[in-house]
């Protein structure tokens, strides 16, 4: 069973009478022209955690012994953190990286 060909129309529509839209200005102090300093923020640091805390889970439950469970999450946590570098020329990781280990010297 097929179904029947759409109608074409005769003529082509009207052209666009639209204005393009001017590109937005960066802010003075750098970031994003939205405000936001970067596209990796606390919303996904959640989704991310609560991903990898059920698959953990999910594989234990399933009958994975739990040393296997920590070498294939910590597998995925290397993935993700060589993308992250990869992607943001490794400037975001490397201050994440210095913030935790001035907050764990500090006792934090």
């Amino acid at each position: 069973m097929s179904l029947p060909p759409l109608p074409r129309p005769a003529s082509p529509g009207p052209a666009c009478t639209c204005a393009p839209a001017a590109a937005p200005t960066p802010p003075a102090g750098g970031g994003e022209p939205d405000g936001t300093t970067g596209r990796f923020g606390p919303t996904h640091a959640l989704i991310l955690l609560i991903a990898v805390l059920g698959l953990g889970t999910g594989l234990f439950l399933a009958g994975t012994e739990l040393q296997t469970v920590f070498a294939l999450l910590g597998g995925c946590g290397a993935i993700g953190a060589a993308t992250l570098t990869a992607a943001g020329g490794g400037r975001r990781l490397i201050s994440v990286l210095a913030e935790a280990a001035v907050r764990s010297g500090a006792g934090r």
